[in-house]
């Protein structure tokens, strides 16, 4: 048996829900608090898978724990390394492996071994540039097969040194394994080009509580200093402006009216102004963002993906499935991730006018020109939706096809419910706290065999 969501659509969402922690930020903060052997407490932690497979992991280097859920309150502290083995079951559990590296090579001279890159299918995720950037504060890294597991080999047996670092693209994961790294990097570390997301600028703040000596000046450089003396931490995770955002598109896309606490202005910028063009409403207060439909949305939009403060791709989804109930066509250029747009064949075969180009549908500068990926497209509207069997194939895009169910007349069921709750906390609650009708239930296995064949992919 399985898990799946069974959603009715057609009820416009409306009311007040809060925002979780940001998935982002506390995943890498609980493995930057390894640098020490402080104890870190840390509130508004989301009750997300993400953050427990980070957890187990951690437990398995050493990490103490405990996490109360109700009150969103975590304590940890890594007194001593038990392992500096990460269990092969690990790979492809998620992302936050490859940062073992940056937090622990400064703290043991052993080798570091650990599973290779996880995370949703969205498209390559190279780690030259971690390897890179490790090796140029004088890791020694290599690639090696154990048990017929890909994995990478670490240490730096006369410790690491400061230096220049430069990033050939501002990759958030690049950044903070640099970041890490360079704390106990002997001397001073300088990380040019680096991402400046909000969820590295909270990692940022966490890490000069704890006693390290950074900062980030102007053209994408952080600057980081040796630190060997660390302090106890308290600190409260951000929000995460995905799940913000994500509510306040599935708000409008209904033609309801939802309060979103936690929402920031100054994180969502890009977002807003974007939601502004096409007449999608929303007002700024004191605790949050009211997001409603205002009326008709209009089409005619041009928008491009990018590293912040540019517009965010995992608002990507969601806003294709809002385009399509706006009037006329709107372009969307995907700069981020070569393959972010797996998830269009479901929506168009539940109603999205849709087409796929692999040609740069844009002047922002692209990585994948040329390379015959589909990466831009272009979407018609408004159309209808209609239910349809689904199944999940990442974060995300699950997001987005929560959207178009929840638009959508009649029951869809969806699948794949485990790439959700990486990221959404208590989704159904919250969706049914705002009216939706939504119920997490389970297929029986002979009703799986006969439904298997209409599920999209």
């Amino acid at each position: 048996m399985r898990e799946v969501f069974e959603i009715t659509g057609g009820k416009p969402l409306t009311g007040h829900v809060k925002a979780a922690g940001a998935k982002n930020a506390i995943s890498k903060m609980l493995v930057a608090s390894m640098l020490s052997d402080k104890r870190c407490i840390f509130y508004n932690v989301p009750d997300i898978s993400e953050v427990e497979v980070t957890v187990n992991l951690c437990k398995e280097i050493g990490m103490e724990v405990s996490w109360d859920r109700a009150a969103k309150k975590m304590e940890v502290i890594t007194k001593e390394l038990k392992s500096t083995y990460v269990p092969l079951h690990f790979s492809g559990a998620n992302r936050i492996p490859i940062l073992m590296m940056g937090a622990l090579l400064g703290r043991t001279d052993e080798q570091i071994v650990l599973p290779t890159v996880g995370g949703c299918n969205i498209g390559k995720r190279p780690v030259d540039f971690h390897i890179k950037a490790l090796k140029t504060l004088g890791a020694e890294i290599e690639h090696r097969m154990v048990k017929k597991e890909s994995t990478y080999c670490a240490s730096a047996k006369q410790g690491l040194k400061g230096a220049i670092i430069h990033l050939p693209y501002p990759s958030v994961m690049a950044t903070e394994n640099a970041i890490l790294a360079a704390c106990r990097a002997k001397g001073k570390t300088v990380i040019r080009n680096s991402a400046t997301e909000p969820e590295v600028i909270d990692l940022i703040l966490f890490l000069q509580k704890l006693g390290v000596v950074i900062h980030m000046d102007v053209n994408r450089t952080i600057y980081v200093q040796e630190t060997s003396t660390f302090y106890e931490v308290e600190h409260t995770v951000i929000y995460d402006r995905t799940e913000a955002a994500s509510l306040g598109m599935a708000a409008i896309s209904t033609k309801g009216k939802v309060f979103v606490e936690g929402a920031n202005q100054r994180d969502m910028i890009t977002f807003l102004n974007k939601l502004r063009e096409i007449n999608g409403g929303f007002t700024v207060k004191e605790k949050g963002i009211e997001f409603f439909y205002q009326g008709p949305l209009k089409g005619g939009l041009h928008l491009e993906t990018d590293v912040h403060p540019g517009f965010l791709t995992d608002w990507q989804q969601p806003f294709v499935v809002l385009l399509t109930q706006a009037q006329g066509s709107s372009v969307i250029h995907e700069t981020v991730y070569e393959n972010r747009f797996g998830y269009i064949d479901t929506l168009k075969k539940m109603g999205a006018d849709v087409e796929l180009f692999t040609q740069c549908l844009g002047d922002r500068p692209c990585r994948f020109g040329a390379q015959n990926y589909k990466h831009s497209l272009i979407v018609k509207g408004p159309t209808p939706f209609h239910a349809a069997q689904i199944e999940v194939p990442d974060l995300r895009a699950g997001f987005a096809y929560v959207m178009a169910a929840l638009i959508a007349d009649e029951t869809s069921t969806l699948s794949g419910l485990q790439f959700l709750d990486r990221g959404y906390e208590y989704l159904e609650h919250k969706l049914q706290d705002l009216g939706a009708d939504i119920k997490r239930t389970t297929l029986e296995s002979v009703r799986e065999e006969s439904l298997a064949p209409a599920i999209a992919t």
